[in-house]
């Protein structure tokens, strides 16, 4: 089964090798028919501590690192990562 892949935009990078990733979707709302953005944040992996706040990210899911961390970066701003398995 292939590992799912989502694209945020990075909204904290204070701690280290983490960024915290926020992903916005938009989903109808069942009565009114009407397009409304439903957000999530996640808590990715960022070994080389190399994504600031405000980049556009590609996420993917991983083996658990941490209690939150279940994903990892693959690309910045897109551009691949290197030493990231693609």
């Amino acid at each position: 089964m292939p590992k799912r892949v989502l694209t945020g935009r990075v909204v904290s990078d204070k701690m280290d090798k983490t960024i915290t990733v926020l992903v916005e979707r938009r989903v109808m709302h069942p009565l009114y028919k009407k397009f409304i953005r439903r957000s999530k944040k996640y808590a990715a992996h960022d070994e080389t501590n190399l994504c600031k706040e405000g980049d556009l990210v590609s996420i993917e899911e991983c083996p658990p690192i941490s209690k939150r961390k279940t994903w990892t970066v693959v690309a910045r701003n897109g551009a691949a990562l290197e030493g990231v398995p693609a």
